[in-house]
């Protein structure tokens, strides 16, 4: 398999509009790595750079060491599979997985031999003689996976491959695409904007937004060290809440809002000293919010009283909705704990996971 490598890569179409400004990834041979983001950040453009079907303005793009800027996508020896199978409806599941190696004139019983050899591998032994339109949508999915193993490529690019499928069966299909790349010990690069497949398949994720890389890691890295508000808040369901406030010290620090007050604890002082006077805003994840009555494990803030305006229970827990300077927040609790909508409820902030973000910038501080 293979290493791949973007340095400095530019994006810039005819209208001069920048769709990827200046990527530098590197993704480790036998990776499953992701690329994540909302739509228009710049992620498929990317992918579609790696397979050669969008020429590169700038930088260099590399697999397996060599520089493939200027090779045609079949010299790259990747395999592509689509969000909407692209399947020949009129051929059987057999030739469609054969074709591409039958454009490559290679010997019947080496087709033959790499088709059976996929088609065990994706459970469609049963169905090569089948046409597409008698499949479900699993199977054709599976099919257009398929056409891309018998390829045995160097990388298997997926551009959003699970998109039209129902949520039961994208859960399925999230696994049997884990299991394969644990199988085939291949380098696979997903692109996807749903941050909850992003964080269940990859190894390695890579976050854009407006064409820029915001960061690069592991999806547990991300999600407990984001680099800054917009992965917070991209990476977690639900989402991070954030609440705009100031830093100030009379006798000590305090976090300053119209609705959220309380000290600094004496373990962060420190760190967040250096915030005083600036305006920043606090992010904290749903589950970072205790009832400050019965949490006696975490250490948490001083009381905060809130009023709850929605309360959502899910089965193993409860989503609880309240609203402080005007804005919405989540908070999360155990199913065991039983809330009523208009309730008055004391919370409290896990000290240990609170994050601080730049108001203007976005960029994490502390």
């Amino acid at each position: 398999m293979a290493k791949v490598e973007l340095k400095h890569i530019k994006k810039v179409y005819d209208n001069k509009v920048t769709a990827i400004a200046d990527a530098n990834v590197v993704i480790e041979d036998k990776e499953f790595a992701v690329l994540v983001g909302p739509s228009g950040c710049g992620k498929s453009t990317m992918l579609r750079m790696i397979a050669g079907l969008e020429e590169i303005s700038g930088g260099d793009m590399l697999i397996d060491g060599e520089r493939v800027n200027d090779l045609s996508p079949k010299d790259r020896d990747i395999a592509m599979v689509f969000q909407n199978y692209a399947l020949y409806p009129h051929m059987t599941v057999f030739d469609n997985m054969a074709f591409g190696l039958k454009l490559r004139k290679f010997p019947k019983e080496e087709i033959k031999k790499r088709v059976e050899e996929a088609a065990d591998i994706l459970g469609l032994t049963d169905f090569l003689h089948r046409r597409p339109k008698a499949m479900s949508g699993g199977q054709r999915q599976r099919v257009a996976i398929g056409r891309a193993i018998v390829r045995q490529p160097k990388v298997f690019l997926f551009d959003e491959p699970l998109s039209n499928l129902d949520a039961k069966l994208r859960v399925q299909m999230r696994m049997e695409i884990k299991q394969l790349h644990k199988r085939l010990n291949a380098t696979m690069i997903y692109v996807t904007h749903d941050q909850i497949e992003a964080m269940t398949m990859g190894n390695k994720i890579v976050v854009l937004k407006d064409g820029d890389v915001q960061q690069v890691d592991k999806p547990m890295t991300l999600y407990n060290d984001p680099a800054n508000q917009f992965v917070g808040s991209f990476i977690g369901s639900p989402s991070m809440n954030f609440l705009e406030g100031k830093i100030e010290k009379t006798d000590r620090l305090y976090f300053r809002s119209r609705d959220v007050n309380f000290s600094i604890p004496e373990n962060i002082e420190k760190q967040v000293s250096k915030l005083v006077g600036n305006g920043i805003t606090l992010g904290f994840r749903p589950e970072s919010i205790y009832d400050h009555d019965y949490e006696d494990r975490a250490q948490l803030t001083e009381k905060v009283t809130i009023s709850i305006d929605v309360t959502e229970p899910i089965g193993a827990e409860t989503f609880i909705y309240f609203k402080a300077n005007d804005k919405e927040f989540c908070m999360r609790s155990s199913s065991g704990l039983v809330y009523e909508n208009g309730q008055s409820l004391n919370i409290g902030f896990d000290v240990a996971r609170l994050y601080f973000f730049d108001s203007e910038s976005g960029k994490r501080l502390v």
